[in-house]
């Protein structure tokens, strides 16, 4: 079953429809690479589904597990390589996780645990740095 269906635009922008929800998301290309920067770019895109992989992965694990978690918020940043081919270089990821107050240390061993196994961490090629941080706010 497809999962989107993409139109180009012109001018490198996109629009790409969820055909499930119908949902949809404009792609453009950034200043860097001859794009407007007007929207997310293609590996902005690759960038934030590595954090939001994460936060879903942890909400997950703390649905299963009965763990109380007040909030979860997250910064991404990307940065490309400086050398051809044009790539990702690296991705930054800081999560920060509110608790309760009365959280136990293995919770937060489980959730940091839970943080590093996301399926988009483990699709992403071995040579961009995934540098992910998770804080604990209580």
């Amino acid at each position: 079953m497809i999962t989107a269906e993409t139109k180009y635009l012109g001018k490198l922008r996109c629009n790409n429809v969820h055909l499930k929800s119908g949902a949809q998301l404009i792609t453009d290309a950034p200043i860097d690479n001859q794009g407007m920067g007007s929207s997310y770019s293609p590996t902005d895109l690759t960038a934030l589904s590595l954090t939001t992989c994460i936060i879903t992965t942890i909400a997950i694990y703390s649905d299963y597990k009965k763990i109380d978690i007040l909030s979860i918020e997250g910064t991404t940043t990307k940065k490309m390589s400086n050398t051809p081919p044009r790539r990702i270089d690296s991705i930054d990821v800081t999560i920060h996780v509110k608790l309760p107050v009365y959280s136990e240390e293995r919770v937060k061993t489980g959730i940091e645990r839970a943080a590093h196994a996301c399926p988009v961490s483990k699709s992403l090629h071995p040579e961009i740095n995934q540098n992910v941080v998770v804080n604990f706010i209580q």
